[in-house]
């Protein structure tokens, strides 16, 4: 034992004087710092990056004081629970003949917290639907502490934009953006209040424009970005470095409810279209085509005569639609419209819906293998293409519509399952806890649903109170539930 420690001090003493012999030889001391080099940061180096930190500083000191803290507060009633002795002679002898009755359903607030942007000096204050929905009372806070309550003036479910007023003076704004043209790799900062901390600032690039088919909502043309959002910045403002608002913060892509470097902001243009529709006529007005369309494949776009897999195919169009009206046939490819380059079934709806009605779009399409220009009137989005939901029966506040091939990509159902799909269950609905979002009703009282057109038939002849039996498909099974009054 002691050989081994004579050994190994023999060792660690070759090696010090190894060492310092090497640190004598190029004039150093063996501990010193400049042994390594000591590291350098050039002047010019330093005052670049000191522009660039300067710059995002003030960018967020400019936009912060627009972006609000959204507290709601949700009235949440609980049933009354009954014991199980409550019919137990023993128990009523001891205990009296009230024992185990019924208690009374009990009224339980439920708080959560969001994000908002004011872009107009009237109190108009942009966010998500998810953040105010079914909230009985809204508290709008500001960045100099002031304290207001907050009116819903108009939701959107269908692209998650909500529209709440308040009443105030001397109120700042953020600037629009034109979230047309942002590019992958741009400079963006996130504004929100994750977790409840106020006035948070997180900065990443543009990852991605028009990323659609997520599931998140109806309308999807989603900005993606890796700037940190969590839960908290719902509603809140995504900016570019002109400090304009390009985005309103919406969703996360999360595998554990935390930050994944993915994140989701719905475009200002679409934002602003929303809630300008909104604000002047009290719902969204959108743009119809009355087209069906999918994604042009390279097979189908060899059968079609078509170089190159662009534009989207038109599978079906309806009757007396502007699509009829303008002349498109079944077969042809759409590649413009209005100007604009489309290569995505849920680019041309989104660009259709933004429209107002009555405006006249150029269509340019390939018909055969040739080119051709269409012109076509763009009228309002019927009723029936839209959802129901104000039936007066176990369905009402239940909203659907059709299902496209493209929903049916995006949540991995078959094609040849047909149906609608439920966008939305309000609040108070019968069917609530029941029936959930992205349901596919199959059948309602054994007649099948296959369309809009279906539902609207069966469902307006059912009366109130009387129960419904229905056949759904729901996380890849198909299961039969049944909506009672009692």
């Amino acid at each position: 034992m002691r050989h081994l420690r004579t050994s190994a001090i023999s060792g660690l003493l070759a090696i010090a004087v190894l060492l310092a012999g090497f640190s004598a030889f190029q004039g150093l001391h063996p501990f010193s710092s400049a042994y390594a080099g000591e590291p350098k940061i050039s002047k010019q180096d330093i005052d670049i990056l000191s522009r660039a930190s300067q710059a995002m500083a003030e960018i967020a000191s400019a936009v912060k004081p627009a972006v609000v803290n959204i507290s709601t507060t949700r009235i949440i009633k609980t049933q009354g629970v009954q014991s199980p002795f409550s019919n137990d002679p023993f128990f009523r002898k001891f205990f009296g003949d009230e024992f185990g009755q019924s208690e009374r359903p009990r009224e339980q607030k439920q708080a959560s917290l969001g994000s908002g942007v004011i872009v107009d000096k009237k109190g108009y204050v942009l966010t998500n639907n998810h953040v105010v929905q079914g909230a009985d009372e809204i508290k709008v806070k500001l960045s100099d502490k002031r304290e207001f309550k907050g009116k819903v003036i108009g939701v959107d479910p269908k692209t998650d934009i909500a529209v709440v007023k308040i009443d105030a003076t001397h109120l700042p704004t953020v600037k629009w953006g034109n979230s047309d043209k942002l590019k992958a790799g741009e400079t963006v900062l996130a504004i929100g209040n994750p977790f409840g901390l106020n006035q948070t600032v997180t900065s990443g690039i543009v990852s991605a424009t028009g990323r659609a088919n997520v599931g998140i909502a109806d309308y999807e043309d989603f900005i993606q970005t890796d700037a940190p959002i969590n839960p908290g910045n719902s509603g809140g403002a995504l900016v570019n470095v002109r400090g304009e608002l390009v985005g309103i913060n919406t969703a996360i892509f999360s595998t554990s409810g935390g930050y994944q470097g993915i994140g989701f902001a719905i475009p200002s243009n679409m934002a602003r279209v929303v809630m300008d529709s909104l604000v002047k006529q009290g719902k969204v007005v959108r743009g119809w085509l009355g087209v069906t369309v999918q994604e042009v494949t390279h097979d189908l776009a060899k059968q079609f005569h078509i170089s190159g897999e662009k534009g989207v195919l038109v599978a079906d169009i309806t009757e007396n639609s502007p699509a009829e009206k303008a002349g498109l046939k079944r077969g042809d490819v759409i590649v413009e419209y209005d100007g604009k380059e489309v290569n995505e079934p849920t680019t041309l709806r989104n660009m259709v819906a933004d429209t107002p009605p009555g405006r006249e779009v150029t269509l340019k399409i390939v018909r055969d293998g040739k080119p051709k220009t269409l012109s076509a009137s763009i009228a309002e989005l019927p009723l029936e293409a839209q959802s129901a939901g104000k039936f007066n029966n176990l369905l009402s506040g239940v909203y659907v519509q059709n299902i496209s091939p493209e929903m049916k990509r995006g949540l991995g159902i078959s094609k040849n399952l047909n149906g609608v799909i439920i966008t939305e269950i309000r609040n108070g609905s019968p069917a609530s806890g029941i029936l959930a979002k992205n349901d596919i009703i199959l059948e309602i009282n054994r007649k099948k649903i296959r369309s809009m057109k279906d539902y609207n038939s069966v469902v307006s002849k059912i009366k109130s109170g009387q129960s419904i039996l229905l056949l759904i498909h729901r996380n890849g099974s198909t299961i039969y539930t049944t909506l009672s009054s009692r």
